[in-house]
């Protein structure tokens, strides 16, 4: 209750200050920008288009005649983003003192990755002016792309991939980087749930995330430890229109796993007190594919609920926000039996059978399995004052994971970790100095764990951190200058344990500092073409993990050993940058340099006879790992095309490809590639948009997509860890429209096909990739998801309008 208290302390003054002002006359004027959105061709207006404030969180849409009004807007600059279904996002910086009367006009004519951007910067950012590559994912484009997670939707970027178990279980991976090198935000605060290990997601719920924001490259200088490969920011709760009460029933169904998803939201704005309140419902059965059939215990399901309740007032806001995420999901360990090749339940236990039709065609999970819950409260607020702004972000998060892996007691918790984490985020943007954007800033966060559970991987252990940062911007005519300085300091005191009367984990304290900082530019050489560069150092101290870790769990099939010396991670990337936006085509391309010391990975020890070094885990003898460190180099890039010719914009043929190579200075048992290099890759999409088909059909589209991902030649070999992966080509398709009576969208619906040609491949970064081989057909592992089609459904439900 103390702890709610602690969080509500800053809404509940708020309150009271929004009624003080209200009831206080004042002879500052109170600000509103209002105006008309329309179509710069035809001037026909564009009922429903949207204009936002992200640093604000305050948005309208555009009545029937296109108009729209934003009120209680604090003095100061602005940037502002009106967008509109089948148009180009505009952007426009405003410096609001008083009432002002804009109208704008969208091009018909889309360009891809426009708008704003809150990721990675101390206040709202033009895309375009970002020195950093830098992608933004709006709904829309979530639910036009079937997947089974957050994560795996966000792949279809280019330079982003993930290390999956399944359909369940996806880890991001920026430019060959992921682990606990990507930090990932929702609601302003980084999740922190265990995010070392492998054999879990992100604790996002899918279904509600209205925007998702991706940075490539360190971002430590906002950040601090971990954000040494990039940012995924996923944007949950954002306000509606005053005076509007709406929300949203979205469901989804998929062949392969018969997933079955649905979730609801409600949303509401009166007077500045806006509030939304959701709640989603998933469950899947086992994936297939033709060469494993179904596979056995890769079911999952998922009960989450959130949601936040806020004021917005000329003075800023102020938001409490509560989420609960609740996943139960199996854990494949792909063990067959020799004689037929079908998959074995409870192996290595005197349950020991190999599964049947039923198991298989059950949504039941068996042993292994786990739960993971995160449960999270954050506190947000953002107040203006004499054309500065102080941003309050605070947050605690409890996580909870457990582990089942003993066949003859299901219930008993071999692995329990109990994480909880207090977040703390204070900015300061300064007032504006001769064009120049500054803002000082201090974060991170106080965390402690316990072990609950019958074994421990890791020590219990308390952490501290905490940083400091210096944040500039400064626009000039044509460039954009940005960057700035910071200093991390973290202490981890770890917990001994005995167990059985032998020590497990020895006491020990470590401490880690770094200076991190960034520096770039964002040229607009012409309105229709955009150079960038930036050079940015980031770092990341060691987990408990790495430094600690002495046991084993069913979630990796791997005995894993820490060591207490290593040093923090440290890396200088350089990045380059060409845009081109032109009627008829637009060209993006990256490029990469980024310079790793003291990379930290885990490798198989080798027995002292040659071989695996096997550890006797309850009778079954597992491989060790051991944590190293070796300085290494990545380099890379991402390019895309999207080719719209005039006069047919309706028509969009996007190209897209990626590659990064990673490599250490010196071998390892012989081998100097970077473990966990996703293999180079190509899409192509050809995709027809049409805003209006006739009177019923409006925003229709349909696309066909090769997704082609090459041969990975260089993997890690090093102690037999990794092996060659095969390159494989998929074909994506789907179709979709809102349904529309009059000036009503009923609903929209959303088909989509993936490996329609039901090919059998491994991706290289599947941990099912190295299960036990076939003795049947001689394959080793488990095979990724074959043909899949997905069935979404959203109806839009609005109560009232203003």
């Amino acid at each position: 209750m103390k702890k709610i208290l602690f969080f509500l302390i800053p809404f509940i003054y708020s309150f009271n200050s929004a009624n003080a002002q209200t009831n206080i006359s004042s002879s500052k004027e109170k600000v509103s920008l209002s105006g008309k959105i329309t179509d710069e061709k035809t001037g026909e207006a564009l009922p429903g288009a949207s204009v936002y404030m992200a640093d604000d969180k305050i948005g309208t849409i555009a009545n029937t005649e296109g108009k729209y009004r934003l009120d209680n807007i604090p003095n100061g600059h602005h940037v502002v983003e009106v967008s509109y279904s089948g148009y180009s996002t505009l952007v426009v910086h405003l410096e609001l003192n008083s009432s002002v009367e804009k109208d704008f006009a969208l091009s018909s004519v889309v360009v891809e990755n426009l708008g704003v951007i809150v990721t990675g910067v101390a206040g709202a950012t033009s895309i375009r002016k970002s020195p950093v590559p830098v992608a933004s994912i709006r709904k829309q484009a979530l639910l036009q792309t079937p997947s089974t997670n957050i994560i795996d939707a966000l792949t279809h970027i280019p330079g982003v991939s993930q290390v999956s178990t399944g359909p369940a279980i996806s880890k991001p991976y920026i430019r060959g980087l992921g682990g606990n090198r990507v930090v990932i935000i929702n609601e302003g605060v980084r999740q922190e749930g265990q995010q070392w290990g492998d054999e879990h997601g992100a604790e996002i719920d899918e279904m509600s995330v209205a925007r998702a924001e991706v940075v490539k490259g360190p971002a430590s200088l906002m950040y601090g430890s971990d954000a040494l490969a990039g940012v995924i920011n996923f944007i949950t709760n954002s306000p509606v229109a005053e005076g509007t009460l709406k929300g949203n029933i979205i469901s989804n169904y998929q062949t392969n796993n018969g997933l079955f998803a649905i979730n609801g939201n409600l949303a509401g704005n009166k007077n500045g007190l806006n509030w939304n309140l959701y709640g989603t419902y998933k469950s899947a059965g086992n994936y297939q594919n033709k060469y494993d059939g179904k596979v056995l215990n890769s079911g999952f399901n998922e009960k989450n609920v959130g949601g936040y309740i806020g004021i917005n007032k000329s003075w800023g806001y102020s938001h409490i926000i509560l989420s609960r995420f609740d996943q139960h999901l199996g854990l494949i360990e792909g063990e067959r039996d020799d004689a037929t090749g079908l998959f074995m339940l409870f192996g290595g236990t005197p349950l020991e059978r190999i599964a049947t039709k039923a198991d298989l065609d059950k949504r039941e999970l068996f042993v292994p399995q786990q739960r993971v819950q995160h449960n999270k409260i954050v506190s947000d607020n953002n107040f203006a004052f004499k054309k500065s702004r102080l941003k309050v972000n605070l947050a605690y998060q409890n996580n909870l994971r457990q582990e089942f892996g003993n066949a003859e007691d299901p219930e008993e918790n071999e692995l329990f970790f109990d994480l909880k984490t207090f977040n703390y985020n204070l900015q300061w943007q300064l007032p504006e100095l001769k064009e120049w954007h500054a803002t000082i800033g201090v974060n991170g966060m106080r965390q402690s764990n316990q072990n609950k559970g019958e074994e421990s991987l890791i020590p219990e252990y308390n952490l501290f951190d905490i940083g400091g940062f210096v944040f500039v911007q400064r626009t000039f005519k044509k460039a954009t200058v940005s960057g700035g300085l910071r200093y991390d300091t973290r202490t981890i005191n770890s917990m001994e344990l005995i167990e059985g009367g032998d020590i497990k984990f020895n006491q020990f304290s470590r401490s880690f500092s770094n200076v991190s900082g960034s520096v770039g530019v964002s040229y607009e050489a012409t309105d229709k073409v955009t150079l960038k560069a930036n050079l940015a150092r980031g770092f990341r101290s060691p987990t408990l993990a790495e430094l600690a870790s002495n046991g084993a769990h069913e979630g990796t099939n791997r005995y894993e050993y820490g060591e207490q010396s290593l040093r923090s991670e440290t890396s200088l990337q350089m990045d380059g940058g060409l845009n081109f936006n032109y009627e008829h085509f637009s060209i993006d391309v990256s490029a990469f340099y980024n310079r790793l010391n003291d990379f930290i990975f885990y490798r198989k020890l080798e027995s002292a006879f040659g071989g695996d070094s096997l550890v006797n885990n309850g009778g079954d003898f597992i491989p060790a790992f051991k944590f190293n460190q070796q300085d290494a180099k990545l380099a890379g890039f991402e390019a895309s095309i999207d080719i719209h010719p005039h006069p047919l914009d309706w028509l969009h043929f996007e190209n897209a490809v990626s590659f990064v190579r990673g490599q250490f200075d010196n071998p390892i048992d012989g081998s100097n590639n970077i473990p966990l290099i996703p293999a180079a890759r190509l899409t192509s999409e050809l995709k027809a948009d049409f805003k209006k088909l006739n009177n019923t059909i409006h925003n229709f589209y349909a696309k066909l997509e090769l997704d082609k991902t090459f041969k990975q030649n260089n993997p890690f070999t090093g102690f037999e860890t990794e092996t060659a992966t095969d390159g494989y080509a998929l074909l994506n398709a789907g179709i979709g429209a809102d349904i529309v009576n009059g000036k009503k969208t009923l609903f929209s619906v959303y088909l989509g096909a993936n490996n329609i040609t039901d090919v059998a491949y491994q991706s290289h970064l599947s941990r099912l990739k190295y299960t036990a081989e076939n003795m049947v057909s001689g394959r080793i592992g488990v095979f990724n998801t074959g043909r899949n089609f997905s069935f979404k459904v959203n109806v839009p439900l609005e109560f009232s309008k203003k």
